[in-house]
């Protein structure tokens, strides 16, 4: 552990048990499994004892054919329980949650060569960031990175399939480039990149934008589509006057929510004469997304121009929203920067530039990941990736005003890497487990393992097993993994993995009915316009490692073959307190356009699943650099 204390990967929330009836249904519809984004999955079959055993299992298939950036999905219902992955193929994925073969697949266009675009840090690009599930509409919602015409034409797409069959949803896609506009400034697809995990608020579907890499003129972007009026698209964007640009969102977490209102974190501005331009900063939007302009809607520290002159932006971690009970305020954000900084903040009232609550320095590296939180003895934790070799946490005081205090952290050094944590409970209080996978960054590739430590006092828990346990091409901060039915279920290039504890709860039974395996791209011939999608042509888509040394962390000063299906075993669930709703202020009125029209696709062979299906295996893909600019 570091003299500092690293608050790097987990921030540790107020957690709530609610015990589910025994029928009830295990869902991960979204990025770290709660729209607060804290990271937290509750199964009563990881306790530490029944962790420390956990096994891959060798008879789960999950082949698939791309680089994989976004963090899986579990859904049950309907043609469920299935794993939903998608890649940079612009494949998307439906595999069977026990046995790993696919239920239905579908390429939502060819994506787009790097060649084509400014400056992009992998190739090709197609979908990055984590999609999201609407569970009363069964709809999943993905943006993709699409060459309509196969290579002089490039779109950024918001796509809607139904989630059990995948078969494209009326309305959808929405093309960002046609409907997305503030101030004057319009969306340049080129230059713009899609990276951060999509949300939903309200019954609109929040997307964010950053950029391929500095040295691109473009602007941060958050555009809202309600979900079943998909022509009405509002948009906001960052550093919008003349001569100025950035303001990326670009964090692997993306959008994160009270219920009420979407937050995001910016990262850095250029050009903007020393006035504040939305840059480097946590913003609440109202719905729309609307913009206030209000201190009470965004935070940014006293620094920000310094961060923006040296690459130490906000933008790398998403905004983290932590309950703390005892605390006043009590409704807190938790935000880390590239500066190595913790910052605390109060959700109800962001403070404007330099209103934060406290700030300690925690790591002296950059910290660019997504954390996590939860509860331990009346103790809030965030846990989180505090650089490429350091697991972290740190404590939130239940105090007037809450402070930032010491935690553990986990050396990762030496080549083991750490992507970005995630924690198990089996109840939400007890057998707290803080997981990281060992990914690869910086010229460093990862013992690509699993690991899980004791979220208390960061002991080891599981020390990443055998050689059966080993994977592949885990990606720096992006590679997390996410919980269903005593199962970890981890997304890597080409490959889904499967971990089950002993005796934990098996996956349950579907319901036998025949389901569709679309193949046909969803992709218009034709530029869409406005309010509007063109016809669609079916395309056929064809070592043991070391321990790591546990340190404490000084206090910083506050200021086999597949079996069958039993029923499934009772589960609880956090659920994160709304907040209320701040008084808007005035702001530009979301850009209105007509509803589209339904988008028509290939027609899907209908045949009953079998169990398992055939699937070739792709060569292997080039594992390419972590997209991390802003």
């Amino acid at each position: 552990m570091k003299a500092l204390f690293s608050i790097s990967c987990l921030v540790a929330a107020a957690l709530w048990s609610a015990t589910l009836p025994t029928d009830a249904q295990v869902n991960v519809t979204q990025y770290h499994n709660h729209a607060s984004r804290d990271g937290l999955y509750v199964d009563s079959a990881f306790t530490q004892s029944a962790a420390a055993n956990l096994t891959r299992d060798v008879n789960f298939d999950g082949t698939i054919e791309g680089v994989v950036y976004a963090q899986p999905l579990y859904i049950e219902g309907g043609s469920g329980p299935m794993v939903i992955v998608v890649t940079e193929r612009n494949n998307v994925y439906a595999l069977d949650a026990l046995d790993g073969s696919v239920i239905w697949e579908r390429n939502v266009g060819p994506p787009v060569s790097a060649g084509d675009l400014c400056n992009p840090k992998f190739d090709p690009v197609g979908i990055t960031g984590t999609p999201i599930v609407d569970l009363t509409s069964r709809a999943l919602f993905l943006a993709a990175m699409v060459t309509p015409d196969n290579g002089t034409t490039i779109k950024h797409y918001i796509v809607s399939l139904n989630v059990d069959t995948g078969t494209p949803n009326s309305g959808w896609p929405v093309d960002v480039e046609t409907v997305a506009e503030y101030n004057g400034i319009t969306f340049d697809p080129t230059v713009q990149q899609q990276r951060p995990a999509l949300g939903i608020v309200g019954g609109i579907l929040y997307v964010g934008y950053g950029s391929m890499r500095d040295g691109c003129i473009y602007h941060g972007w958050l555009v809202g589509v309600p979900i079943n009026n998909p022509g009405n698209v509002g948009a906001w964007a960052a550093a919008t006057a003349a001569g100025t640009h950035g303001g990326a969102i670009w964090c692997v977490g993306g959008i994160a929510t009270d219920g009420n209102n979407p937050f995001v974190t910016t990262a850095n501005t250029f050009n903007t004469g020393g006035t504040w331009r939305g840059g480097e900063a946590v913003i609440r939007f109202q719905p729309g997304p609307v913009f206030s302009g209000s201190t009470t809607d965004y935070w940014a520290p006293t620094n920000w121009q310094d961060l923006d002159t040296f690459d130490l932006d906000l933008g790398g971690s998403g905004p983290l929203l932590v309950d703390v009970p005892g605390a006043t305020p009590s409704r807190l954000v938790v935000a880390l920067g590239k500066d190595g900084k913790a910052y605390l903040l109060n959700r109800d009232n962001l403070g404007g530039i330099g209103g934060q609550l406290d700030t300690v320095q925690v790591n002296p590296d950059s910290i660019i990941q997504a954390a996590a939180t939860y509860r331990i003895n009346q103790s809030t934790y965030v846990a989180c990736r505090a650089n490429y070799h350091q697991l972290s946490t740190f404590r939130i005081t239940a105090t007037t005003p809450p402070a930032i205090a010491s935690g553990w952290s986990v050396d990762r050094s030496g080549g083991l890497g750490c992507g970005s944590p995630f924690v198990t409970s089996t109840d939400g209080i007890n057998n707290m487990i803080v997981w990281t996978v060992g990914t690869a960054d910086r010229g460093q590739p990862g013992d690509q393992r699993l690991h899980g430590y004791d979220g208390g006092t960061g002991a080891v828990v599981y020390a990443g097993g055998g050689a059966n346990e080993l994977m592949a091409n885990a990606h720096s901060f992006s590679t997390t993994g996410i919980v269903a039915r005593g199962r970890i279920y981890v997304a890597t290039d080409n490959k889904v993995y499967a971990f089950k504890v002993p005796g934990g709860a098996p996956t349950p039974t579907p319901t036998p009915t025949p389901t569709t395996t679309p193949t046909a791209t969803i992709i218009p011939t034709a530029t869409p316009t406005p309010g509007g999608s063109a016809t669609a042509t079916p395309t056929a888509t064809a070592k043991p490692t070391s321990t790591p040394t546990v340190t404490p962390t000084p206090t910083g000063t506050p200021p086999a073959s597949p079996t069958p299906r039993p029923s499934p075993t009772p589960r609880t669930s956090p659920t994160p307190t709304p907040t209320t709703t701040p008084t808007p202020g005035v702001s530009p009125t979301p850009k209105t356009s007509p509803t589209p029209t339904p988008t028509p696709s290939g027609t899907p062979r209908s045949t009953p699943r079998p169990r398992p299906t055939p699937h070739p295996r792709p060569s292997a893909l080039p594992s390419p650099t972590e997209p991390s600019s802003g």
